[in-house]
């Protein structure tokens, strides 16, 4: 059954409505200390529905394409109950061109996949075999397709393609984990690179070197930059600016970061991570600055926080998830950020992200992956270190932005994006 037959038996009904589906086939290899520990492959079809009934939103799903009339009829039970509808389903839009999928992702078999694998994990024991090592290779095929009685019709294939490789190195009670991954739609990933960049961080890590409580300059990597992002994320989503939460509510205009700090979502970069031409609400993606030269300009809106904030939706979905966040690269290279100033911190993990309070920027963490360097050198790792700041004053304090640049994307999907290193100027640390 097509979702268009579903959209029309919910019509017939009287009702305004909105289908998705989404088909995935997904393959998949996993090594783990040093094993190929899986390779498995499975395949998920998914159908959500989304109703209008006399002004209240009823909400269902089924992975039963077969399950026309129970997918129909729960949402009609939902809406009974449901919030009322701020907004009118959209009708048909010109959807921009992005590339999204990548044939030659499909022609990857499991011995491929195992071969990669293989080949990071030896890359990693060769640099030292006494870390256990580990690694994933998948590749995933998607068939979205969306309709709505408002006439919109929109399909897209996609393909991702994630490689990781790391593990754990085990040294009396001192046990450290270290890695890399990507995630793109483009089969053009260097596993090769992925396993330097985890044998660097390794690599720097030999070495546990003190570090005194107080007040540092700290460089973010790329990766590590997630620690900023997760607080600018809440406070730039359109729900929390109308529920007077988010910090930044009533600042659209206004300067609230370092000038040479721009933060742009673009879901238009041909194979980003979160790259699509439309969202599950029917509504087309365009690329959208956030904060531009320390301005901000703009905050994320679905249908529904939209239609109450008399705003227009953004195209990130009913969860208003960011596609690829991109932070525009700066004038230094990271060579010369390591320089100049006898002391300070890289940070690259953190452990427990997410505490304090986030939507107000607060951040207070434990360091995962955290580097001391002196005199321009990086000396080695620091251990039970905390840091701690806000990530609106850390913008605002922004001492420089690298010209390097990195893709990014781990446990965080919706953070996923393009980001340069960034030193600012003084944050907390904490060690015990």
């Amino acid at each position: 059954m097509s979702i268009e037959q579903i959209v029309q038996k919910a019509s017939r009904k009287g009702l305004a409505a909105q289908a998705t589906l989404r088909a995935q086939e997904t393959s998949k290899v996993d090594f783990e200390n040093d094993r190929l520990k899986s390779a498995e492959s499975s395949q998920r079809t998914e159908i959500q529905l989304r109703v209008i009934k006399d002004g209240k939103v009823g909400l269902s799903s089924t992975t039963d394409p077969n399950d026309v009339d129970g997918v129909v009829n729960r949402a009609l039970e939902a809406a009974e109950f449901g919030s009322t509808a701020h907004y009118e389903l959209p009708a048909a839009q010109p959807l921009p061109e992005v590339n999204t999928f990548d044939a030659n992702i499909l022609t990857l078999t499991k011995p491929d996949m195992i071969h990669l694998g293989q080949g990071m994990m030896d890359m990693i024991k060769s640099y030292n075999p006494e870390i256990l090592a580990g690694a994933a290779v998948s590749r995933v095929q998607t068939k979205v397709e969306y309709a709505n009685s408002a006439g919109a019709r929109y399909a897209a294939d996609h393909t991702d393609f994630n490689v990781s490789a790391g593990g754990q190195l085990v040294r009396g009670t001192d046990i450290l984990f270290a890695g890399d991954s990507v995630r793109r739609k483009q089969r053009n990933v260097d596993p090769e690179l992925i396993a330097e960049r985890a044998i660097n961080y390794f690599r720097m890590a030999e070495q546990i070197v003190p570090i005194q409580t107080g007040e540092y300059p700290v460089i973010f990597t790329p990766g590590g930059l997630i620690a900023l992002l997760l607080s600018l994320g809440l406070e730039l989503d359109g729900k929390n600016v109308l529920l007077g939460a988010s910090p930044l509510a009533g600042k659209l205009g206004q300067t609230i970061a370092d000038p040479r700090f721009s933060l742009t979502d673009d879901p238009l970069l041909d194979y980003g991570p979160n790259s699509a031409s439309f969202d599950n609400e029917g509504v087309a993606r365009a690329k959208l600055p956030l904060i531009e030269n320390g301005v901000l300009r703009n905050f994320v809106y679905d249908l529904d926080t939209a239609g109450r904030a008399g705003a227009q939706p953004t195209g990130h979905g009913s969860t208003r998830s960011y596609s690829n966040l991109v932070i525009a690269a700066g004038d230094t290279p990271y060579a010369n950020m390591l320089k100049n100033i006898r002391q300070r911190l890289l940070v690259h993990e953190f452990l427990g992200l997410g505490q304090g309070n986030p939507i107000n920027g607060d951040f207070s963490v434990n360091l995962f992956l955290g580097y001391k360097i002196e005199d321009g050198e990086i000396v080695g790792r620091v251990k039970d270190v905390m840091l701690a700041g806000n990530a609106l004053h850390a913008i605002q304090d922004v001492a420089a932005i690298s010209k390097e640049r990195e893709w990014v994307s781990g446990d965080f999907a919706w953070i996923a994006g393009l980001y340069p290193y960034l030193q600012v100027n003084k944050l907390s640390v904490v060690a015990k």
